[in-house]
């Protein structure tokens, strides 16, 4: 799917971009099951949005090429890549260790049909994502089904399975010495941090609620060990913080990790759980203050890569994420 080429126009912070957009019509149809937050029909809410606003003729629109086996293999353990392709909603009683193991098939990661197909689509819009800025074929890439950060290389954690945002970091490390993820989720970036947190060739820069809250990493003093000392940055916030008081923070912070770490590329959580009203979010954020951090990193001229992530009311994430595709206060 390729519903155009043409270029978003120059905004106040300089270049002409090229904009790509990853969307796969059949992720609206995975289903976590009964009751479960997580809604993958959110993106295509989303994809609705920009269709009927006609914002598509605006990027390039493709839909992913599913992850390879080898490219998951490549952060994940392989008995766990194994067992995602094998567990069915129909054996899994037969593999209750395992399913312990690898922390499936309760609440938070249910076994549910077509897991591991779903598993291959989101993450493969982010690696997509991550090879056309690799070969200067896009300016920003958007894929937002991927995003899931709390997934471990090992295990699944928190709503996700495997770390597309991971997987997408070791493809733009390929061509970029330097890689800066940025995470605005209202949930700490744990698995992202823990696979990158003894090198200085990633640093992650995480906005979460902590305390007594999922899950429940992401001190202000876990800053990175041997040759990732320091480039781990964790900021804790009470919940109820606002957009003033989120850009107090955030605007310094990101322009001093800027300034000094001076990545080559960008990868940029959005989760939409941070928003005011969310299912599971305690954070007070409105659509255009969230938008504002999309604005800010976009300002920088940097290789930008956006994933989703949270998100859990959702009409407030698709009118969220459709505003910071396209409009005159984020990318356009």
């Amino acid at each position: 799917m390729n519903t155009g080429g043409n270029s978003l126009p120059s905004g106040p912070d300089g270049s002409k971009r090229k904009v790509c957009y990853f969307h796969d019509p059949d992720i609206g149809n995975y289903y976590y099951g009964i009751g479960h937050p997580m809604r993958p029909y959110r993106t295509a809410m989303t994809f609705s949005l920009l269709k009927n606003y006609n914002l598509l003729q605006h990027m390039q629109v493709f839909k992913p090429a599913p992850a390879q086996e080898t490219d998951l293999r490549s952060f994940h353990a392989d008995d766990y890549v194994d067992f995602l392709k094998r567990v069915t909603p129909e054996n899994q009683k037969e593999h209750l260790l395992q399913l312990k193991r690898f922390n499936l098939g309760v609440f938070d990661c249910p076994v549910f049909d077509g897991l591991y197909s779903y598993c291959r689509s989101y993450a493969g819009g982010s690696i997509s994502g991550a090879v056309r800025l690799n070969n200067g074929l896009s300016d920003i890439a958007v894929n937002w089904a991927g995003g899931l950060h709390h997934a471990k290389n090992c295990g699944a954690s928190g709503f996700c399975y495997v770390n597309d945002i991971v997987l997408a970091i070791l493809e733009l490390l390929a061509n970029h010495q330097r890689v800066l993820y940025v995470d605005i989720d209202v949930h700490h970036g744990d698995g992202v941090e823990e696979a990158f947190y003894t090198t200085d060739r990633v640093m992650t820069v995480s906005f979460h609620k902590f305390g007594n809250y999922f899950p429940g990493t992401g001190h202000i003093l876990d800053i990175g060990y041997g040759e990732g000392k320091y480039y781990s940055v964790n900021i804790p916030l009470h919940e109820g913080i606002d957009d003033e008081s989120y850009q107090l923070l955030f605007k310094p912070i990101m322009s001093k990790v800027m300034e000094v770490y001076r990545p080559e590329a960008v990868v940029l959580q959005c989760g939409a759980d941070s928003l005011s009203g969310d299912r599971l979010g305690r954070f007070n954020l409105t659509v255009k203050g969230h938008a504002e951090c999309v604005k800010y990193m976009r300002s920088f001229n940097v290789p930008l890569l956006l994933l989703g992530g949270g998100g859990y009311t959702l009409r407030n994430v698709a009118r969220c994420w459709c505003y910071e595709v396209f409009s005159r206060t984020s990318l356009n």
